[in-house]
């Protein structure tokens, strides 16, 4: 695991305490309990904050799982 995927995965952790370590790199809006609006904001606020970089807000619709939120990751 690189040190992308660690950070990501602390910050899904932290927005999702209940999803398993497991279940992570698999997550998507729509299969996760209580990924809901709130939960997106402040799993974009923590990722944010762990990368010290601003998310395009055009970008947002876009972000709803794991793998999405990792490949922008990896383009910004």
């Amino acid at each position: 695991m690189n040190d992308l995927d660690t950070r990501l995965r602390r910050c899904f952790s932290t927005a999702f305490p209940n999803l398993s370590p497991e279940a992570i790199p698999s997550a998507e809006q729509t299969e996760v309990e209580g990924w809901d609006s709130v939960a997106a904001i402040t799993l974009i606020a923590l990722i944010e904050e762990e990368f010290a970089a601003p998310i395009d807000l055009e970008a947002l619709p876009e972000l709803t799982s794991y793998r999405a939120i990792r490949e922008y990751l990896e383009r910004a």
